[in-house]
């Protein structure tokens, strides 16, 4: 992607770890999302583990999409297809605008990594209270390939030609085309 000059805009980003498995020692996708996100220059806002639950899942995104001081939300986990995999569920009620280019662009990365498996991902992204909800699965390979190959950038506010930004009310983001 190609970057402007104009002054990076730093966002704050609530990550949640959804898990039945892991605690915050354990839990190594969440800290990816935590290291990665710093490292950019962002400011982790909150960041919380619960079991895979759908209604503690919306009561954590819903709080945290109706703070003035979180822009970004990053789920982790609860994606997939086993009997307790309700991210999708829990999160798709809540969103105003679903960013369907996520889910898709992320299967599509994920096929050169995993290969047909792709198909059981339920990764998905949408816009609530001007906050991005990004929802991804809960391994650290899947992490890492939506952050270092999508997030980073779309939360760049001088990624050219669009980003993220603009809609989360922290400045200007996409060039006309015109």
């Amino acid at each position: 992607m190609a970057h402007s000059a104009s002054e990076f805009a730093p966002l704050n980003i609530a990550i949640l770890t959804v898990s039945d498995t892991r605690s915050t020692e354990t839990d190594t996708s969440g800290q990816l999302l935590v290291d990665s996100a710093t490292a950019a220059g962002h400011r982790i806002a909150d960041r919380q583990l619960h079991p895979d639950d759908i209604y503690r899942i919306r009561a954590v995104v819903s709080d945290w999409i109706a703070r003035d001081d979180v822009q970004v939300i990053l789920v982790t986990g609860g994606t997939g297809f086993t009997g307790r995999d309700s991210t999708p569920e829990a999160i798709a009620p809540l969103l105003d605008k679903t960013v369907d280019g996520f889910g898709e662009l992320f299967r599509h990365l994920s096929w050169e990594e995993i290969g047909a498996s792709t198909v059981q991902s339920r990764a998905l992204a949408g816009l609530a209270n001007r906050t991005l909800v990004v929802c991804m699965p809960g391994s650290t390979g899947a992490c890492r390939t939506a952050w270092e190959r999508i997030l980073k950038d779309q939360l760049d506010s001088r990624t050219r030609p669009c980003n993220f930004v603009q809609h989360l009310g922290a400045g200007p983001a996409c060039e006309s085309r015109a």
